[in-house]
């Protein structure tokens, strides 16, 4: 299957963000970096994940249905332990009947590897030893700004692992490259990161071991292979990551405060309750809090005679005096 449509696609949204920057910031390089074709990286993430709103919000509702569903997927479990093909029906159908899709929860990623896909072979390829220069939309002139574009004097189609024969072509510094690689990498690696323990930390993690199986290569493994695949991805590219990242550590944020996740209720364990001290009337107009039973008095304890004391009769009163 030919992905031409996504590099027009890719080109466009990006040809037209860096000449609107570059008509604000007049196209002059400065600290060593052209922020018009920066920005246009950085405005493309931000276009793609406009557009991808609506669906992020269906995931976010997708995810809220699974997790509602999870006292039922454990009962449909424990009865069809062992029967794995009966569990598979019975739970298809649970999630048909509520309206519930597992996949939903990707479809968000899935969306942006086409553009990741795309921005990567764009600017792979942005090489002044290219001959084909007016592929997918681009002119001349623009291709020759962006491939000579630079961040901190880094070309942005330059990698972590660029040979010498590539940077001679770019005509860039070998440690400059290497330097704003490795730092935009062990960037990318910590937002990754990140973004999944948000998410775990306000959700909890799965009772279902495949599923925190999932949590963990989330967590762990991705973060982990981004040290190695790193390397070869061009530093536009990783631009884009980072923006990326932030732009969904800032989404998720909103999201999670605005529509809290459902706190599971364990079966089982005793129910603790904490008593909040109740507010007095006033701008919220909440009643004052009945005053607490005070514990019955108890009497007090009378202290036993003393060891060779005589014994006191309690019955008898005081001697009377003898006149």
């Amino acid at each position: 299957m030919s992905l031409d449509w996504v590099y027009y696609a890719i080109s466009w949204i990006l040809l037209t963000w860096h000449s609107a920057w570059d008509a604000i910031v007049s196209g002059g390089a400065f600290i060593g970096t052209n922020w018009s074709w920066i920005l246009a990286i950085v405005f493309l993430v931000v276009t793609i994940r406009v557009i991808l709103f609506p669906v992020f919000v269906k995931q976010i509702k997708s995810q809220r249905a699974m997790q509602a569903l999870q006292p039922k997927v454990k009962e449909l479990q424990e009865k069809h332990k062992g029967d794995r093909e009966t569990l598979q029906k019975e739970m298809m159908e649970l999630y048909r009947k509520e309206k519930a899709n597992p996949l939903m929860g990707c479809l968000p990623m899935l969306l942006q590897i086409p553009v990741f896909l795309g921005l990567f072979h764009t600017l792979k390829r942005l090489k002044p030893t290219n001959d084909l220069k007016t592929l997918y939309g681009w002119n001349v002139d623009q291709f020759d700004s962006a491939s000579h574009a630079k961040l901190f004097t880094a070309p942005i189609s330059g990698r972590f692992g660029s040979t010498a024969d590539e940077l001679a072509s770019l005509g860039a510094n070998g440690t400059t490259v290497k330097v704003v690689a490795g730092v935009l990498v062990l960037i990318m690696i910590a937002t990754t990161y990140l973004t999944s323990r948000q998410m775990i930390l306000k959700t909890g993690w799965a009772e279902d071991p495949q599923q925190r199986m999932v949590q963990r290569l989330m967590l762990y493994g991705i973060p982990v292979s981004l040290l190695v695949s790193g390397s070869i991805f061009p530093i536009g590219v990783i631009i884009y990551w980072v923006t990326n990242n932030l732009f969904t550590l800032g989404q998720q944020q909103w999201v999670l405060r605005k529509f809290p996740p459902l706190v599971p209720v364990k079966t089982g364990a005793p129910a603790r309750t904490t008593a909040q001290p109740a507010k007095s009337g006033g701008l919220l107009g909440r009643k004052a809090a009945p005053p607490a039973a005070k514990a019955p008095a108890t009497a007090p304890k009378v202290a036993g005679p003393k060891p060779g004391a005589k014994p006191v009769n309690p019955k008898k009163g005081p001697a009377k005096r003898q006149g």
